[in-house]
């Protein structure tokens, strides 16, 4: 008798099993792949995503940043620093000298306009808190050096025993390097005649080697590099390392930059600015 063909098909209970098996590799295959593409997504974005992990945990437990947060000093450096903007809010300055912090340096000025709406509460605050002071100007590239200078020579009252002022190159919405070189320099120049001490330059490890290096060597580095054992440019090349931007320090509600200075406190204040130096006045540096 010719057999039926219903005998060649397997059985509903057998093909049960080999259906669940393809619907679990399915499943396994998508795991993984989620698995990756999370992973991927964590390291591109790890410092906003622990960021943000840190709040959440914060918001659920306390209810919210304390501003009693801490995080650990930096091993291997003994002097340790902040920079802080309007960004941070009100800070408890003697909070914040009480918990390692030897040296702020507050943002003054942005630009050929923006003055800093907490600037003159933060100078005032910090030094009176006995904390080493300097102020930083952020420099738009879209701007001439000239009045950015005047902006923060108009701004700031930097005098005998503060540190030098701060130049921040890091934007990069610029079209020819060499005019954003000329007027940083001209910046510096300027800056440098008006008080009397040599300012320092400031910006990132990757701006900095592809934009300003070998053209500003004659003034101290302040580098910027994250997620790093140590700065892969030499030691000798800077020395202010900010290791990190999104530090926690008593007396701040949120989070703010972790700096290290190279060298001793006896060596940071040598930097200060001389009783020698004129005094700034409230007038336009000298072109």
């Amino acid at each position: 008798m010719p057999s039926s063909p219903l005998a060649h098909r397997p059985a509903k209970s057998a093909r049960r099993p080999a259906r669940r098996r393809a619907w679990r590799r399915g499943l396994l295959a998508l795991l993984l792949l989620g698995s990756v593409l999370a992973t991927v997504y964590y390291l591109r974005h790890r410092v906003q995503l622990n960021r943000y992990a840190r709040r959440t945990w914060a918001t659920l437990t306390k209810g919210g940043l304390t501003g009693r947060e801490k995080t650990p000093l930096l091993a291997g450096y003994s002097v340790h620093g902040i920079d802080v903007s309007a960004y941070q809010g009100r800070i408890d300055w003697p909070e914040v000298a009480r918990h390692g912090v030897r040296f702020a340096f507050i943002k003054a000025s942005e630009g050929g306009t923006l003055r800093d709406a907490r600037f003159a509460r933060n100078w005032h605050d910090a030094r009176a808190a006995g904390v080493l002071c300097g102020a930083y100007h952020y420099f738009q590239a879209n701007r001439g050096g000239q009045v950015q200078a005047d902006l923060f020579a108009r701004t700031v009252p930097i005098g005998p025993g503060d540190l030098p002022p701060v130049l921040d190159v890091e934007a990069a919405n610029f079209h020819d390097v060499a005019v954003l070189r000329r007027e940083v320099a001209r910046w510096l120049r300027l800056i440098e005649a008006h008080y009397g001490v040599r300012p320092i330059l400031y910006s990132n490890h990757s701006f900095y080697k592809r934009h300003l290096a070998g053209h500003f060597d004659n003034y101290p580095l302040w580098l910027a590099h994250y997620e790093v054992e140590r700065p892969t440019m030499p030691r000798n090349k800077w020395i202010i390392w900010q290791h990190s931007d999104e530090a926690y320090v008593p007396g701040i509600r949120g989070v703010v930059d972790f700096n290290v200075f190279q060298g001793s406190f006896e060596s940071l204040q040598a930097l200060r600015v001389p009783a020698a130096a004129a005094a700034p006045t409230p007038t336009s540096p000298h072109r």
